[in-house]
């Protein structure tokens, strides 16, 4: 047990030192763009004198690595600093990424539901027209990337069959005026991660049938589904939890394209006016609260190869 804490505690250290580099990165880049947020954000026709003026205000007249370490220095407290357009980070961030939270976790109980049944249903008969259909038609989907099919998915469900939304109508509230609007973003995230997370759940399903306590059950007689819920799925779960784990960071990357695609009012759309505005501060808030989402998401997925590592038989 200590053994695993002092790992954890390692991977957390390692995570949180990568997380800082690629904020630095971040900074970096935007500032490296042509233009910057006080000439985006000053009224049209402003003179130089405005824009300096606005530039000062802004602190960009400051150097990069001194705005970078105030930065750093304030996010362990929660102060994600302010935007260009003068509104709290944290505010903007906080209104937006349940929406994208809300997008993310339906695409992925979508992914994860569609892969153990495809997945298990190849294991249960291996090298069967089934199984071969799934293999061909997962390893295809995905590399689909997911612009592709939200472009596709327009075309055919909104576009032809007028069967659902092409665009996301936003509420009083902020979050999308019907449910039948997350259908499409939903299908568009999930599609290239069943295809992903099919082929990981079939290689481990069948990695783990040829274990010596699953040709045991196999020999007493059991049905082949008990064999498979029961003997086989137990042991093959510390590798599907590492895929879906692997799948967050992908849907939430994925995020961006699908919301600017069907205007959803996620982060993707707040990111990418932001990288319009040269918003430093809120492309940086956005990076480490989706890294944040990320490792945590790795954490439990260690937590649940660890403890299935334990009750391995």
């Amino acid at each position: 047990m200590a053994g695993h804490l002092r790992r954890l505690i390692a991977f957390l250290v390692g995570r949180a030192a990568l997380l800082a580099v690629l904020l630095a990165v971040v900074f970096a880049t935007v500032e490296f763009l042509p233009g910057d947020a006080a000439g985006s954000t000053v009224d049209r026709g402003a003179s130089a004198a405005d824009v300096a003026a606005r530039r000062a205000e802004l602190g960009l007249d400051r150097p990069l690595w001194s705005r970078f370490l105030d930065w750093m220095t304030a996010l362990p407290t929660g102060d994600l600093g302010v935007t260009a357009r003068g509104e709290p980070v944290a505010e903007v961030i906080g209104h937006h990424f349940p929406n994208t939270l809300l997008l993310g976790g339906l695409a992925l109980v979508l992914t994860m539901a569609a892969a153990l049944l495809l997945g298990g249903g190849a294991a249960l008969r291996p090298l069967s027209r089934l199984d071969r259909a799934v293999s061909g038609t997962s390893t295809i989907v995905m590399a689909l990337p997911e612009f592709v099919v939200a472009s596709v998915l327009v075309l055919v469900l909104a576009l032809w069959a007028n069967l659902l939304p092409a665009v996301t109508l936003t509420g009083t509230t902020g979050r999308p005026a019907s449910w039948s609007m997350l259908v499409l973003p939903v299908l568009a995230l999930a599609v290239p991660q069943i295809g992903w997370n099919t082929r990981i759940v079939r290689a481990a399903l069948a990695d783990e049938a040829a274990a010596p306590h699953v040709e045991a059950a196999t020999l007493d007689g059991l049905p082949p589904a008990r064999v498979l819920l029961r003997h086989v799925l137990p042991g093959a779960l510390p590798t599907i939890a590492a895929g879906a784990a692997t799948s967050v960071g992908m849907l939430l990357g994925g995020a961006v394209a699908v919301e600017t695609i069907f205007n959803y009012p996620g982060i993707g759309t707040i990111l990418t006016g932001a990288v319009r505005d040269r918003d430093t501060p809120l492309v940086a808030g956005v990076v480490a609260v989706t890294g944040a989402a990320i490792l945590a998401v790795l954490v439990v997925s260690d937590l649940i190869r660890e403890r299935a590592r334990v009750r391995r038989p």
